[in-house]
């Protein structure tokens, strides 16, 4: 019998403020067990917020496969990271380019690894983190 292991969760959120200023990212891990790790980053650095979701991924990834997770649903509500991850769009901003080669080659370490879109009200848990990192408070209107 070949069972596929249960999936863990990945939650991601970057943040620059101002836009481009200082990265900040937020990241949720679960497992299917439903534990749970969280991380509010700050990554010492100035960018956009392209390069701050890139960065909370390739982070993200990071910390999923220290935990031992080894099929991914990640989450995003980041459009750009989605679809240029997913090779669906390409960018001619080249200091982009390494952070998706990067996110990609960092998925490929897991026997499976889905990258998911959702709107930007579904993921408050990963935004607080990343504003947090930064110092700001969560928003309140998320719609």
């Amino acid at each position: 019998m070949n069972e596929e292991r249960p999936h863990w969760q990945l939650w991601v959120d970057g943040t620059a403020l101002p836009n481009p200023g200082r990265i900040g990212v937020g990241i949720v891990l679960i497992d299917p067990d439903g534990w749970r790790e969280t991380h509010a980053i700050p990554l010492g650095r100035q960018g956009c917020n392209n390069e701050a979701e890139l960065h909370a991924l390739c982070a993200g990834l990071d910390r999923a496969r220290a935990a031992g997770a080894d099929h991914l649903e990640i989450i995003s509500d980041s459009d750009f990271v989605v679809q240029h991850v997913r090779g669906r769009q390409t960018t001619g901003v080249s200091r982009l380019i390494p952070l998706i080669e990067a996110a990609r080659g960092k998925m490929d370490h897991f026997l499976s690894a889905d990258l998911c879109w959702v709107p930007r009200h579904r993921i408050q848990e990963a935004d607080k983190l990343a504003r947090q990192s930064l110092g700001l408070q969560a928003k309140t209107n998320q719609g």
